[in-house]
C-alpha cells in the first residue's frame, strides 16, 4: 500500500511565480480605466467629440502601465530573487500580499480623492496636493469642517477596496516551490525588459510623460489620461528640477539674452537707469511723486477673492464696499494675479517676483533671506515693517520668508486676545483688521510698511454670525464668505478714516488669488483676473483698463509713498506708463505659464513648442505665433529661475553699509 503526503497549494511552475502581479497590473488598468469613464461622464460638457474620449482612454492605458510597471517592480524583483529559494516562500509571500494589497489601496484612494480635488483646483491632485500635506493641523481643520461626507466616502471605499483586494491577494499570492536559479534568471531576462519599456513608453530618447498625452487646449483633459498617483509622483519628481525653468519650457541662447530681453522690455526704466553689476535687473527708480516725508503704506492681501465676485468688474454683487472704492481711488480693471496660492500672490505683491513652473520662493531655500522684498527695501529707509495674520504664520513657511526679508515683527494668531471668532484657518478678519488698525495708532511718528492678510474667505467658509445678510439655506459658502470679508474691510476703512495715520498713509486693497481656478483652456485667464484699487492721500481716483499684474504694485506703490530707490524688481511701475499702453501680465498654472500683452497671449507647457492666442474675454483663441513675442515671453518665464538659482534677486551688498549708517544716525 502506498502511502501519499498532502502537499499544501503551491505554485508549482517558475512562471506562475508571477500570476499576482500580473492579476494586480490588470485589475488596476480596470480599475483606472473605470475611474476615467466616469471622470468623463461627470464632465462630459467639457469633451469636444467621441475622437477625444478614445484618445483619453487610450492614453490612460498607456500612462497607467508606466506608473504600474514602476509599482509592480520591487514585488517582481523579490519574488525572482529570493521567492524561488528554499524556505523563503512563506515569507516572500507575505511580504508581497502585503506590498500588493497597500499600493491597490492607495491607487483607490487617489482616485476617490479625485472628484473633490477637480471640483475644488480643476486639475487631478499635484504639486498642490503634496504641499498640502506638510500642514495637516490647517488643513485637516478645513477637511472636518467643510469636507465629512468626502472623508467619509474615501474612508469607507479605500477600506473596503483594501479588505477585499486582502483576500483576494491572499487566493492568488501561495507560499512557492523552490525554484532553479537558472529558471529565475532565464525569466528575469524575459521579463524585466517588458517591465523597462513599460515604464519607460517610449523608444525615443526621452521616456514619456504627461506632456506626451496632451492634446487639447483644456488642461483638465489632458490631466485624464493620468492617474492621479502618476500626476502626484510626478509632481514631486519635478520639485528636484524646480530651480530651473529652462528644464520645463526650453531655453534662449544665454542667460545674457534672457537679461537683455526683459530689460529691453522695461519701458518706464531709461537703460542709464540699470546699475553694472551682479545683478541683472537691479535699476535705480526715481518715484514719480516726490514728497517731504515718505507716507504709510498698508498692503491688504485678500484671501482668495476673485473678479467673479466684484460686481463693478462683471462678477456677481458680493463686494458693495470694494466696489465703492472704484470711484474713491485707482482701480484696476484688469489686473491679473500670477498664480493660484497665496504664496504666489505674496511673491508678486510683496516681492515683485515672477512666478515658476517650481514652488513659490516663499517656501524655496535659498530665498529665505537675503531675498529683496518691499519690506527689507522701506526697512532698510526707516520704515517699521509688519507682517499680520490671523492664522499661524508658519502655514506655507510665510514667516520664515518674512522675517529673514526684512520684516520685522509678525503678528499671528498666538497674539490675538479675546477674538470675536476663530475658525480652522484663523481669527476673523474683523480681528485681523482690529489689530492693524491697533498697531498703526502705535506707529507714533515711524513711518510703517504693513502686510495684512486677510483669511476668513477660504474653504470651510466659517465667519461671525449676524454680520452679514446671508444668501441661501447654508450660509457656510464661498459667496457668504466673500460678504463677509468685505463686510470686514468696510469696518477696517471706517476706523482708519477717522486716525490720525489716514492723511499719511497709502492703502492697496488686492487678492492674492481666485478661490477656484479652472476652465477648458490651457490657461483660464478669466480665473487669474482679480481686484485691486489703491486709496489714500492724493491717489486720484481713476479707472485703469491696461493689463496689469500684481507684480506691477510695488514698483507703483513706491512712486505713489515717495521712495527713491534702487531694486530688482522688473515690474511697471505704473505712475510712469502711457495711459494708452497694453501692459502686460504673467500667469503660471500648474506647469503652464501664459504671459499676455494687451489681447495676444503666449502658452508655455513643459517639452512643447511655445502656442500663440488672442484673448477675447472669454476665449483663447489660437493664432499664428509670432516669434519675438514668443521670445519675450520664455524670457520672462526664464527670468526667475535663474535669479533664484544665482541668488540674484537681492539689494547690492554695497548698500548695506550705507544704510547700516544712515539707520544708525536716525536711531534715538
Amino acid at each position: 500500500m502506498t502511502s501519499t503526503k498532502t502537499v499544501a497549494p503551491t505554485l508549482e511552475r517558475p512562471v506562475a511565480l508571477l500570476s499576482a502581479h500580473a492579476r494586480f497590473v490588470v485589475g488596476l488598468l480596470v480599475l483606472l480605466t473605470l475611474t476615467r469613464l466616469g471622470l468623463l461622464a461627470w464632465i462630459g460638457a467639457r469633451v469636444p467629440d467621441p475622437a477625444s474620449i478614445g484618445r483619453i482612454l487610450v492614453s490612460g492605458v498607456r500612462m497607467d502601465l508606466i506608473v504600474l510597471c514602476y509599482a509592480v517592480a520591487p514585488a517582481f524583483l523579490l519574488s525572482l530573487v529570493a521567492g524561488g529559494r528554499t524556505g523563503t516562500g512563506p515569507m516572500v509571500s507575505a511580504a508581497v500580499r502585503v506590498y500588493l494589497t497597500a499600493l491597490t489601496a492607495l491607487f483607490v484612494f487617489m482616485e476617490v480623492l479625485t472628484p473633490p480635488f477637480i471640483q475644488e483646483y480643476d486639475s487631478r491632485p499635484n504639486r498642490l496636493f503634496v504641499e498640502y500635506l506638510v500642514h495637516p493641523k490647517e488643513v485637516g481643520s478645513m477637511l472636518v469642517g467643510g469636507y465629512k461626507l468626502e472623508i467619509l466616502v474615501s474612508t469607507l471605499v479605500t477600506t473596503a477596496a483594501t479588505l477585499l483586494v486582502w483576500r483576494l491577494y491572499g487566493r492568488y499570492v501561495r507560499p512557492t516551490v523552490a525554484t532553479a536559479a537558472w529558471k529565475r534568471a532565464l525569466l528575469f531576462v524575459a521579463l524585466a525588459p517588458l517591465l523597462f519599456l513599460g515604464a519607460r513608453s517610449s523608444l525615443q530618447h526621452r521616456a514619456a510623460n504627461p506632456s506626451s498625452v496632451a492634446f487639447s487646449g483644456d488642461h483638465l483633459l489632458n490631466d485624464l489620461p493620468l492617474s492621479s498617483v502618476y500626476s502626484v509622483a510626478y509632481a514631486v519628481a519635478q520639485m528636484k528640477d524646480e530651480e530651473d525653468a529652462a528644464t520645463v519650457y526650453g531655453s534662449l541662447e544665454s542667460e545674457a539674452a534672457v537679461f537683455d530681453e526683459v530689460r529691453a522690455s522695461m519701458v518706464t526704466v531709461p537703460s542709464e537707469a540699470f546699475v553694472p553689476g551682479s545683478i541683472p535687473t537691479l535699476h535705480q527708480q526715481i518715484a514719480t511723486v516726490a514728497r517731504e516725508r515718505p507716507l504709510n503704506l498698508v498692503v491688504i492681501l485678500e484671501e482668495s477673492l476673485g473678479a467673479q465676485y466684484v460686481g463693478t468688474l462683471g462678477g456677481k454683487p458680493s463686494t458693495p464696499f470694494l466696489d465703492t472704492l472704484r470711484d474713491e481711488g485707482w482701480w484696476f480693471e484688469q489686473m491679473y494675479a500670477t498664480g493660484t496660492r497665496s504664496v504666489r500672490g505674496i511673491e508678486a505683491v510683496v516681492a515683485g517676483f515672477l512666478p515658476t513652473p517650481a514652488r513659490s520662493v516663499v517656501k524655496l531655500g535659498l530665498s529665505q533671506q537675503g531675498f529683496f522684498t518691499l519690506g527689507e527695501l522701506l526697512r532698510r529707509k526707516g520704515y517699521r515693517t509688519q507682517f499680520i495674520y490671523g492664522g499661524e504664520s508658519h502655514f506655507d513657511n510665510m514667516k520664515r520668508f518674512f522675517t529673514g526679508n526684512g520684516f520685522s515683527e509678525i503678528i499671528d494668531n498666538g497674539q490675538f486676545e479675546h477674538p470675536v471668532f476663530e475658525g480652522s484657518w484663523g481669527v476673523s478678519d474683523e480681528d485681523i483688521f482690529a489689530k492693524a488698525h491697533e498697531t498703526f495708532l502705535a506707529a507714533g511718528d515711524q513711518p510703517f510698511f504693513s502686510v495684512v492678510f486677510s483669511v476668513s474667505n477660504h474653504s470651510p467658509w466659517e465667519y461671525p454670525e449676524g454680520r452679514i445678510e446671508t444668501e441661501g439655506d447654508d450660509p457656510a459658502t464661498v459667496d457668504n464668505a466673500v460678504r463677509y470679508a468685505d463686510y470686514a474691510l468696510s469696518t477696517f476703512f471706517g476706523a482708519a478714516r477717522q486716525a490720525p495715520y489716514w492723511d499719511n498713509t497709502v492703502f492697496v486693497v488686492v487678492a492674492d488669488h481666485d478661490s477656484r481656478v479652472y476652465g477648458a483652456s490651457l490657461v483660464p485667464i478669466e480665473h487669474f483676473h482679480i481686484p485691486a484699487v489703491i486709496v489714500g492721500t492724493d491717489v486720484a481716483p481713476r479707472r485703469d483698463s491696461r493689463v496689469v499684474s500684481q507684480i506691477d504694485l510695488a514698483p507703483t506703490l513706491l512712486s505713489l509713498i515717495g521712495v527713491n530707490s534702487v531694486h530688482p524688481m522688473v515690474g511697471t511701475d505704473l505712475t510712469a506708463l502711457p495711459d494708452d499702453a497694453e501692459g502686460r501680465a504673467i500667469m503660471q498654472y500648474g506647469s503652464n505659464q501664459a504671459y499676455m500683452e494687451g489681447q495676444r497671449v503666449v502658452v508655455h507647457q513643459p517639452q512643447l513648442p511655445a502656442s500663440q492666442y488672442l484673448w477675447d474675454g472669454k476665449a483663447l483663441n489660437p493664432v499664428e505665433l509670432e516669434p519675438e513675442f514668443a521670445r519675450r515671453a520664455l524670457a520672462y518665464a526664464l527670468l526667475p529661475s535663474i535669479l533664484y538659482r544665482e541668488r540674484s534677486y537681492r539689494l547690492p551688498d554695497e548698500l548695506l553699509a550705507v544704510d547700516a549708517r544712515r539707520l544708525s544716525q536716525s536711531a534715538p
